[in-house]
């Protein structure tokens, strides 16, 4: 009779783990399942105060591209021995609310813009380290107080007389917009290996960018980018 008892309840929990693993994959597949009505609605991509500084950046840089909410691991790439796939874990989230591309197809600066609750301190510092490394500038702009075009310039070019007309953008000028940024990238390279460093107060403590990436999703839906594996390291020619 014990052996009886005993193997019944064997046989339940048993039974019981082989119906909970069933339905566990049975939920997993139907919200793999695509739907057949989305329930989905179109919104705008900035809202009001991004729009305001958004005008007032395609004024300050014709000529250039200013990109909105671009993924920060779009136009960076790991070093050579490092992990990519980790990396991309850390960063895949990590985006500016606008990013200042010239006319060759490099990244010359990013832009934040200030909400009501400002920008989490881990988030700035996470930003303002990578992007300072990578030699490319980061400010935050509030919406309210929208700095001077030539200030931007200057701080983004490196010269307060890069304004293209909208007529103006011929090949010879971006040319020479191209070899510009390229000084100004060298320049912040230089800049970055030599004599300025980020005092120890400026950079994020070693965990932020781990509690940076958990706090939302990981990306882990999004197919690997050229951050992972790059699709052509072949220079663009200017036409």
């Amino acid at each position: 009779m014990l052996l009886i008892t005993t193997l019944v309840s064997v046989l339940g929990v048993a039974a019981g783990s082989l119906g909970t693993i069933w339905w566990t994959r049975h939920q997993a597949k139907k919200r793999r399942r695509i739907p057949k009505i989305w329930p989905l609605d179109e919104r705008p991509i900035m809202n009001s105060g991004e729009q305001k500084v958004w005008r007032h950046l395609l004024q300050a840089f014709r000529g250039h591209h200013v990109m909105i909410k671009l993924p920060i691991t779009r136009f960076t790439v790991p070093r050579a021995g490092q992990d990519p796939a980790r990396l991309y874990g850390l960063l895949a989230d990590v985006y500016c609310t606008f990013t200042v591309c010239g006319p060759d197809g490099r990244v010359i600066g990013c832009i934040d813009v200030n909400g009501p609750q400002g920008i989490p301190k881990g988030n700035r510092l996470l930003k303002l380290g990578l992007l300072f490394q990578c030699g490319i500038t980061y400010r935050v702009i509030n919406p309210n107080e929208l700095p001077q075009v030539a200030d931007l310039l200057k701080e983004f070019l490196g010269s307060r007389d890069l304004i293209f007309a909208p007529g103006d953008f011929t090949p010879a000028s971006a040319v020479h917009a191209r070899q510009t940024l390229r000084a100004v990238v060298s320049r912040e390279r230089r800049r970055r290996e030599g004599h300025r460093q980020l005092s120890p107060g400026e950079l994020p403590s070693p965990g932020t960018a781990d509690q940076f990436a958990e706090s939302g999703n990981s990306g882990s839906w999004q197919q690997p980018n050229s951050f992972i594996a790059p699709l052509d390291s072949r220079t663009a020619a200017v036409t």
